[in-house]
């Protein structure tokens, strides 16, 4: 016996079954609940002091710790993938009751796109939505998206995203310890520089920065640009110090890291596409209880339709805002004059057919 119980049991060792206890001036027979059970009574004094024995020495039951996330990204929380990863966060948590907590590193304050997966694939963190680009290694096919004047508009885009070539790159993506949960929009890219730019002439032997792609390398070189790669996070001093004299980009991505403040002209072209693949790691996944796995794939699901409608907002909102600022002139192509930049930029086609897959490409063009 405990000693503690033992001190009870000899304090109380006198018989006070037929003692009265007085409280409040009314008297009640000696009564607990244990007689109920044992069939004798027991002093209320006695039970009490069991009672409060029991609660030091047996342990309330411990909540399971939320499971955290680490999701990183290399873009402002006002652009659209900053603002879907917000969104994504919160579904996540109301939907998985506390279960799961999501904590977002924006801005590359963790990782810039390359670097984040190879954390990925270490379990370093959880989430990345890194731009198409950044799978050249890992998913050759995702160059798909980098061809320029491939989608002839955004419901031609969305299409083919949910499609079967959509379908089909989310299982090719799905390899060498990633798994793959879907495509997120930003929106269709522009092209800026310090002079205008209205045929493709007028691009020749300027140095425009581009991400890492031997697709974006390709159709710069096609107009006789000299393209530079250069990390997100160095593109407006690259700019600004004349390191570069021009660049392509979607509007949200203009106006949040201000390089229309450091260019003189900016073209609405809508030549190519930029979007994020997001994308988690077997490690995590596996682990993963089968009701968080639907809960993740359906917020996945809740996020890209969210995503796509805040593309399309953000930006067009940003242009009314870099348009308002007057710091940059703004060239809106006409039909005929984009069409002379597609001629131009689609004889790249060819090159890439074995990398891509020419069958790819020719149905992502229907």
């Amino acid at each position: 016996m405990p000693p503690f119980f033992f001190a009870i049991d000899r304090f109380y060792s006198t018989d006070y079954t037929d003692v009265p206890c007085t409280i409040d001036k009314m008297e009640y027979k000696s009564f607990t609940p244990l007689s109920l059970i044992t069939g004798a009574s027991m002093h209320p004094v006695k039970f009490l002091l069991i009672l409060l024995a029991l609660l030091f020495i047996i342990p309330p039951p411990l909540q399971a710790k939320p499971l955290t996330i680490k999701f990183s990204h290399v873009v402002a929380k006002d652009t659209p993938k900053g603002k879907a990863a917000e969104f994504f966060k919160q579904r996540i948590e109301e939907r998985s009751a506390g279960r799961i907590h999501i904590k977002i590193y924006p801005d590359a304050t963790l990782y810039g796109d390359r670097a984040a997966l190879s954390a990925l694939q270490l379990n370093d963190i959880q989430l990345a939505a890194p731009s198409f680009s950044k799978f050249i290694d890992h998913t050759p096919q995702l160059q798909l998206f980098d061809l320029p004047f491939l989608f002839r508009n955004t419901e031609h885009l969305h299409r083919v995203l949910d499609g079967k070539v959509g379908k089909k790159l989310l299982q090719q993506a799905s390899i060498k310890g990633l798994h793959a949960l879907g495509f997120w929009d930003n929106g269709f890219k522009q092209i800026s520089a310090n002079k205008p730019l209205i045929t493709p002439e007028d691009a020749a032997s300027l140095k425009f920065r581009i991400m890492s792609s031997k697709i974006l390398e390709a159709q710069f070189r096609t107009i006789g640009a000299d393209p530079q790669i250069l990390s997100f996070s160095e593109v407006y001093s690259a700019l600004q110090q004349g390191i570069v004299a021009g660049q392509e980009n979607t509007l949200s991505n203009i106006y949040i890291k201000r390089f229309y403040l450091v260019q003189s002209d900016l073209t609405i072209s809508n030549h190519g596409y930029l979007g994020y693949l997001l994308v988690t790691n077997d490690i995590f996944w596996q682990k993963l209880p089968d009701d968080l796995k639907q809960i993740v794939s359906e917020v996945s699901t809740e996020t890209t339709n969210f995503a796509r409608s805040i593309a399309t907002q953000v930006n067009g909102d940003y242009l009314n805002k870099i348009e308002a600022s007057g710091k940059i002139n703004i060239h809106h192509l006409t039909p005929d004059q984009r069409a002379v930049w597609q001629k131009k930029m689609l004889s790249i086609y060819p090159d890439f057919y074995n990398l891509i897959g020419e069958e790819l490409i020719k149905q992502s063009q229907k």
